[in-house]
């Protein structure tokens, strides 16, 4: 959905993306690497809007943020 902004399951094209953030406590949608909120990666949801079906995505760019984690195993 990211790349095509069409739903890989029932085709349609009415959709939305969801900013992942890194709230108060934790909140939001976002991965911790570290011990505070700075550390946060944000997950971005694209959604659609006629079957709701998602998908998550990281920026590629914080991905080797995440490689170079502790709490990242394979």
């Amino acid at each position: 959905m990211k790349n095509t902004k069409k739903c890989p399951k029932c085709g349609g094209n009415d959709i939305l993306i969801v900013d992942g953030y890194a709230g108060a406590y934790g909140s939001g949608n976002n991965i911790m690497v570290g011990g505070t909120i700075f550390s946060a990666v944000g997950v971005d949801r694209h959604i659609c809007c006629s079957c709701g079906f998602t998908e998550e995505w990281i920026d590629t760019g914080k991905i080797e943020k995440i490689k170079n984690s502790r709490k990242a195993h394979r």
